[in-house]
């Protein structure tokens, strides 16, 4: 079996090297796909200064956002053989300790989400104003979608290669937030069986966040096209 993590950055050169050290540390063969979208801050010089033959790199041109990141992740994965992927925040915000354990699931489910709210919440360094708003956020998501997570804007993921397939993860649009839904939203509709993992989630305390108004705003908006689509589906 291949394993990969894939690590989308924008101007993560504080965090990016402790990062892929921990994840190395853990007791997997993993090979790491950096993501990175150009940054200023020459993070894509520092991943290719390290000369692992288990780390790769896909330098975009500009900064194209998360979920595109991903989507061109995925498909490197698929073209290059693996079987299992992580998806994980390069700032250190992720434990990977909860790589293996994450892994692990995927024997028995098709989509492992490391939930920061199952079992009671687990979030670090967030003002109380902030988690309100994300729990909510999650609970307005789960609703309007009918997906029965708790953490449905969750960015810590284990997927099967073959979950990604079904999904057509190629066809995701959203960015950010959305597209964190969007791809749950779509696993369920598949019949994909999904799996909260309780992880502790720390807020980053190096670097900038990349959370921003129109990544809020695609969230509360777009999710109702999940909504319109799964009330479709039921009709049929």
């Amino acid at each position: 079996m291949k394993n990969l993590v894939i690590l989308p950055t924008y101007n993560e050169s504080k965090n990016i090297v402790k990062t892929i050290d921990l994840i190395f540390d853990q007791n997997i063969d993993v090979d790491i796909l950096v993501i990175d979208d150009n940054s200023p801050d020459n993070t894509a010089s520092i991943v290719e200064g390290l000369k692992n033959n288990k780390i790769f790199i896909l330098k975009r041109e500009s900064k194209k956002g998360l979920g595109s990141a991903y989507v061109d992740g995925f498909k490197w994965s698929i073209k290059n053989n693996y079987d299992k992927i992580i998806q994980m925040d390069a700032d250190l915000s992720h434990d990977p300790n909860e790589i293996v354990p994450m892994f692990n699931l995927l024997d028995q489910y098709d989509l492992v989400i490391g939930s920061r709210y199952k079992g009671g919440l687990r979030v670090i360094n967030w003002p109380i104003q902030r988690l309100y708003i994300s729990y909510f956020a999650n609970l307005y998501a789960k609703i309007i979608t009918g997906v029965p997570l708790k953490d449905l804007t969750a960015g810590f993921k284990a997927w099967k290669v073959e979950t990604l397939k079904k999904i057509k993860y190629n066809e995701c649009s959203s960015q950010g937030y959305c597209f964190q839904i969007e791809t749950s939203f779509r696993a369920h509709q598949k019949g994909c069986k999904l799996v909260e993992h309780p992880i502790v989630f720390t807020d980053r305390t190096v670097g900038e966040s990349k959370m921003s108004k129109a990544v809020m705003l695609e969230a509360v908006l777009k999710v109702w096209l999940f909504g319109f689509w799964r009330l479709f589906r039921l009709k049929k």
